[in-house]
């Protein structure tokens, strides 16, 4: 063979070669694309402004770019999309590729199978959903609100909204006796159709609304840090014995303690409230508490979720943490683990803005925030905002239908009436799903079970 022949058998070889290189390229490329392409069954929260908002069975929050889905909000579907979801990340940088409007499933009980998991109330699961059938929508919609305890009227405002919850502060205690205390609280709950949370925050040392009234106590409840001074964890197991004991008899039934952020450094705000220790003590302090206070008829609730560091105060301005993802996962998170795995019912979210997290929205307000703790945390509990009275959330427009977007069961609001209408209203415009309502409805019902404030046999 010439020369000129080999070269030009040689040409050819290398052709194909190059076409055979090409065409494994593509089948590659088109297999990496294959990987990358995941499903997920969800209910549609919120589709509006070329965004659309889902939440999965894990109660994990999604917003994706809106491709054209025509559904509405409250259906069921089933969605194909590319990338990695990142829980904490506002808007997915995946794409929807396609998707199926599924019917809504129920179980044999006629629950529907969104709600269901195995969490921590779900041996009353059938009997919060019995309950929920008998409701209208405004009471569905009254069991998501713990409100402050109106300065007058407060008796028939309940008859009339029939509020999950009231919370109460020092000045709702002032010069009255326990007969009169435990009066207060009777009349409430004799108005209500389900039972009502009985809130206070008894924390200790410069928070206490209860035991400020020395004819309800005869000293204040010391803060955290003398406790753990004086005596350790003995100490602060017997005191949460004796404050449950206490607010138990007075008909209190919900405290909005303990405080488990981590703070060591005396110029934090927060520090006089939490008991000044590092994460493995703080993490101790929140399994002692929330092991201490079982089966005495008082929950407790572990905040301020996912830790205050060394903010500044929220009540009156917006305060913004720029700690890394990193030192949050090492310092901040333990106590919250810790007092989840310890049966915690309730956490608390503060309205600290949280950069490694959530840029754009305070902690009460993130899902990615909520995804967190729903997800890497595993909490099946009760989630609950601070006040949206506090100036750090109180400006911001459509604060209350924002909150429950976010992922939070219960919101702690002064303007009951405002919070009231505008879940209302974005039910009737079909902003928020009624079913959306229901499900939180359910489960603050199935927590009331749980804590022993309703008493129907479940068969």
């Amino acid at each position: 063979m010439d020369k000129k022949n080999i070269f030009g058998l040689s040409l050819v070889v290398v052709a194909v070669f190059f076409v055979f290189l090409g065409i494994t390229i593509v089948h590659q490329l088109n297999k990496s694309e294959e990987v990358l392409t995941n499903q997920m069954d969800a209910t549609i929260m919120w589709s509006e402004n070329d965004e659309l908002t889902v939440q999965d069975s894990n109660h994990m929050i999604y917003t994706f770019l809106n491709t054209g889905i025509e559904a509405d909000v409250g259906s069921s579907i089933h969605l194909e999309y590319t990338g990695v979801l990142n829980r904490n990340q506002n808007i997915q940088d995946g794409e929807i590729v396609s998707y199926e409007i599924s019917p809504l499933s129920y179980d044999e009980n006629g629950i529907s199978t969104d709600w269901l998991d195995h969490g921590i109330f779900s041996n009353y699961y059938i009997l919060a959903s019995r309950k929920l059938k008998d409701m209208t929508l405004d009471e569905k919609i009254a069991q998501l609100l713990l409100v402050r305890y109106p300065d007058k009227d407060a008796v028939e405002i309940l008859k009339k909204y029939q509020f999950g919850g009231y919370v109460f502060f020092e000045k709702d205690f002032k010069d009255k006796m326990p007969e009169e205390v435990q009066g207060m609280m009777a009349e409430l709950q004799d108005v209500s159709k389900i039972p009502i949370l009985t809130a206070v925050d008894e924390e200790g040392g410069s928070v206490v609304r209860v035991s400020s009234n020395s004819k309800l106590r005869s000293e204040k409840f010391k803060s955290s840090q003398e406790l753990y001074k004086e005596g350790g964890f003995d100490l602060i197991k017997k005191d949460t014995v004796e404050k449950s004991n206490l607010l138990h008899r007075l008909g209190i039934n919900l405290n909005l303690a303990p405080v488990i952020d981590v703070s060591t450094n005396s110029s934090d705000y927060m520090y006089n409230r939490s008991i000044g220790q590092n994460t493995e003590v703080t993490s101790t302090y929140a399994k002692t508490v929330v092991e201490a206070s079982k089966d005495l008829g008082v929950s407790y609730v572990l905040k301020h979720f996912p830790g205050y560091g060394n903010n500044d105060d929220t009540h009156y301005d917006s305060s913004v943490d720029n700690r890394s993802y990193e030192d949050l996962l090492k310092n901040d998170l333990p106590p919250f683990k810790s007092g989840i795995e310890s049966g915690a019912e309730a956490v608390l979210v503060s309205h600290n803005t949280v950069n490694s997290i959530d840029k754009s929205n305070p902690a009460s307000l993130s899902p990615g925030v909520h995804n967190l703790l729903r997800g890497e945390m595993g909490f099946t509990g009760i989630i609950i905002t601070d006040d949206l009275a506090m100036g750090a959330v109180s400006s911001i427009a459509d604060v209350t239908q924002k909150a429950l977007l976010a992922g939070n069961d219960i919101i702690i609001t002064t303007d009951y009436e405002g919070s009231f209408n505008a879940i209302k209203d974005a039910v009737q415009k079909g902003t928020i799903d009624e079913n959306l309502i229901n499900k939180l409805a359910f489960r603050n019902i199935a927590w009331k079970y749980y804590k022993g404030l309703m008493y129907d046999t479940q068969k």
